[in-house]
């Protein structure tokens, strides 16, 4: 949450001549209500459900940069759906995270204690990240710009360094770059 996949996700769309597509929009558009309202009215599972199922559609159906929501990884079907594929996973602190989303009650995940709740949930998903990335690209400190140069970087080497072959994220060495 608020670590700019939804901006960086364009840029290297751009960078790299594609389109982009995010699933958190998808969700929205075939709903007709926002993210935080599913939460609301009718509960993480059937949000979570919907989830999957973009997912699943968009990775079927669109070529070029695809942005997913920060729980997509959460479902095991979805991991394996990614599996061989070049996965980002855009890392920051919660310091970061405060700084760029003040943490506020509009993302539902965070809103008694945000702070606390935020170190909760990183401290669950961060191993699915890193199980699917291909790649990992700290964003802290950086502007969007910088970030998708280092996600186009990380990407070229970690191509390279497999013989010309996308990046398989089952590997245990996780490119890192800062």
């Amino acid at each position: 949450m608020g670590v700019g996949k939804s901006t960086v996700g364009a840029l290297l769309a751009q960078r790299l001549g594609c389109r982009y597509r995010d699933t958190d929009d998808d969700i929205v558009a075939e709903q007709g209500r926002t993210i935080a309202d599913i939460f609301l009215d009718e509960g993480e599972a059937v949000f979570r459900a919907a989830e999957k199922e973009a997912v699943r559609r968009a990775l079927a159906q669109h070529e070029g940069v695809l942005a997913l929501g920060g729980g997509s990884v959460l479902d095991a079907d979805t991991r394996a759906l990614l599996a061989g594929r070049p996965v980002v996973y855009l890392s920051m602190d919660v310091e970061e995270a405060v700084q760029r989303t003040g943490l506020n009650a509009a993302r539902p995940l965070l809103a008694v204690n945000p702070r606390r709740q935020w170190r909760e949930l990183m401290d669950a998903r961060r191993p699915l990240y890193q199980q699917v990335a291909s790649v990992v690209v700290a964003t802290d400190g950086r502007t969007p710009e910088e970030v998708t140069r280092a996600v186009l970087d990380a990407l070229e080497s970690k191509t390279a360094s497999s013989g010309g072959q996308p990046p398989d994220p089952r590997q245990e060495d996780t490119w890192r770059t800062r």
